[in-house]
């Protein structure tokens, strides 16, 4: 199965950091039997990727950021399995993306709002990477649900706790997101967002 996650970029090296990212995420999770992950840059080209790999017949999924809180009619009811991620992208400004004749909504799985959501729910990660310099305090209130944070206010929260950090250079998305995302501890980031929650139970069901 493949598994087209946006990120990486334009760059070969960024693409196998974002591969190896993700591979170590899902690693983590508890799922011996991993996908193919293909790093694909931009977000409508992980769309386009995974819309000929489902023509092809291919198995595949896709995982990409929700950029936004999840609209209204996407999310409903407490069966992640019976969520609608297709609702929220066909409706987007910016994506109006259709689902591919052939796929399903368990087939598409979102970073809610970004990826860097992810890295509040485990600050702990976040305090070893940066190390001496890093300020907690700057990041959003701990008892908020990451996936209802605006992604500008998580770039900048982000931003402004590293600006002094002794050992590295303020978070830059290319710079540190795939290492990061490496060390995270799934069970933490699942259990702060739900979409996280739905894309590793749908894993765990597809690898066995």
């Amino acid at each position: 199965m493949k598994l087209f996650v946006e990120g990486g970029g334009s760059s070969t090296a960024l693409k196998s950091e974002c591969r190896e990212g993700f591979k170590n995420f899902i690693t983590n999770a508890g799922i011996g039997k991993r996908p193919r992950i293909v790093a694909c840059g931009s977000r409508s080209e992980a769309y386009s990727d995974f819309c000929t790999a489902i023509k092809n017949k291919e198995d595949a999924m896709l995982l990409v950021d929700s950029e936004e809180g999840v609209l209204s009619g996407s999310q409903e009811g407490n069966d992640k399995s019976r969520w609608l991620p297709w609702n929220h992208l066909v409706k987007r400004e910016g994506d109006l993306w259709t689902r591919p004749k052939g796929s399903v909504d368990l087939d598409c799985h979102m970073m809610v709002q970004i990826m860097e959501s992810w890295f509040l729910a485990d600050r702990r990660a976040l305090v070893a990477f940066f190390g001496s310099g890093f300020k907690e305090g700057k990041l959003p209130a701990a008892e908020r649900a990451v996936e209802e944070i605006p992604k500008n206010e998580v770039y900048r929260s982000l931003k402004d706790a590293t600006a002094d950090c002794k050992t590295k250079a303020p978070y830059g998305k290319g710079a540190h997101s795939f290492k990061i995302l490496a060390s995270l501890d799934p069970a933490i980031v699942t259990a702060a967002s739900p979409w996280a929650a739905r894309f590793v139970d749908a894993l765990k069901q597809k690898m066995v």
